[in-house]
């Protein structure tokens, strides 16, 4: 009598733990906690969990589950780190979809390793190298943010628009870097420009005076940086400062941080020129804009609006796709992202229940844009203008190209 009563309460508990296993549905979140973004990163993770909150205090996940959205660390500059990260996700976690990586390298080294072979969809909300688009990816990778090769024109576009017809240019010796010097110097020089000296560096060294002496040596006065905030751009701004060798700095997404200002000096670098991807003037944007301030982080963060509207679309994949597999979700995810369809805008998750509930089609038109994704995964996007002003960053507008 014992047996079969301790039987019963063994099977009961196991019926229960079962029960709780499948109460909950994972999207992981791997990002650069450390390393050269780490500053750049919390708001990151901020805007994706923001989304996962609306989603639960609105009914969460296929009939009531929870969404949870378990984290790693990518360093944003190991390979090892981030496929680490990724294996972690996809066999660990058990996850259905990942946010993530950030830095692109990151990206590739997570894809590769872990998340293409296991079947798992990844949208970066920040990898804007062209090499994201070039992955042997089974459909699997998506990204939220323009790619560098759209940047890059960008940045030389407004570089001329200033005035600024000679440069000289570093960039961090990665994809990240290669893809948008690639991107900038191909514009800068079509529109006339002059690119007196261009040089890779290696990130995380203590010592860029050799190089910056080569940079100065072409006689160019304005010094563009394309690296990380809390990297080798940090420092090679600083002895570029001390070198006295440059009047004017620019950067581009990777640079554009208050660490970044806070490190070198407001006076430093008051009126440096930059750019990051940007937001379109949509009602979405303004949903978000609200509901991040609420939270309690900076909506107008880098790859913020991006990294909610990762989370948000790889939730409406799921609910859309009906189960918790992976299979089959990155048709759901175009599905749920393009038109036709009733338009759901941030933090309309109930709305988007009841309409993937009547079968009807659904568009989203999230934080930092429309995300039509094309063949590759990849979206249109707009650029904004940066510049310090009184001791931090500061958007000066949108970009039209």
């Amino acid at each position: 009598m014992k047996k079969s009563v301790l039987a019963m309460a063994i099977a009961a508990s196991s019926v229960a733990f079962a029960g709780a296993a499948q109460a909950e549905v994972k999207i992981g979140f791997i990002g650069g906690f450390t390393g050269p973004i780490e500053s750049l990163t919390p708001p990151i993770f901020e805007g994706a969990r923001l989304a996962v909150k609306q989603i639960n205090e609105q009914g969460g996940i296929l009939g009531g589950q929870e969404l949870v959205m378990p984290n790693a660390d990518t360093t944003c500059s190991d390979a090892s780190a981030a496929s680490n990260a990724a294996d972690r996700m996809v066999n660990t976690e058990q996850v259905t979809a990942i946010v993530g990586a950030l830095c692109t390298g990151a990206t590739v080294a997570a894809a590769n390793s872990a998340a293409v072979p296991g079947g798992v969809v990844m949208v970066s909300p920040a990898s804007t190298a062209p090499a994201v688009t070039e992955l042997d990816d089974n459909d699997l990778v998506f990204r939220t943010v323009p790619s560098d090769a759209y940047q890059g024109q960008i940045l030389a576009k407004l570089m001329l628009e200033k005035g600024f017809d000679e440069v000289a240019v570093t960039y961090v010796n990665n994809d990240y870097g290669q893809g948008l010097d690639d991107a900038f110097t191909e514009a800068f020089e079509a529109g006339g420009g002059k690119i007196a000296a261009n040089l890779a560096h290696e990130d995380g060294r203590a010592d860029y005076r050799s190089e910056l002496g080569s940079l100065s040596s072409s006689g160019a006065q304005t010094l563009v940086v394309l690296a990380y905030a809390d990297g080798s751009g940090q420092t090679i701004l600083r002895q570029a400062y001390e070198s006295g060798a440059f009047t004017q700095y620019a950067g581009a997404d990777g640079m554009v941080g208050t660490s970044l200002v806070d490190a070198v000096g407001a006076d430093v670098l008051e009126g440096m020129i930059a750019t990051r991807p940007g937001s379109p003037e949509l009602p979405g944007t303004d949903i978000f804009g609200q509901a991040a301030e609420e939270a309690g982080f900076d909506p107008s963060a880098v790859f913020a609006a991006q990294a909610y509207d990762a989370a948000f679309l790889l939730a409406l994949a799921i609910e859309q796709n009906g189960n918790a597999e992976r299979e089959g979700l990155s048709e759901a995810l175009r599905n749920v992202s393009s038109a036709p369809g009733e338009v759901i805008l941030p933090g309309e998750w109930e709305k988007a229940l009841e309409l993937i509930a009547a079968g009807e089609e659904i568009n989203y038109e999230g934080a930092s844009g429309r995300h039509e994704f094309d063949d590759n995964g990849d979206v249109p996007g707009v650029v904004l203008e940066m510049a310090v002003e009184g001791g931090d960053f500061v958007g000066k507008g949108l970009i039209q190209d």
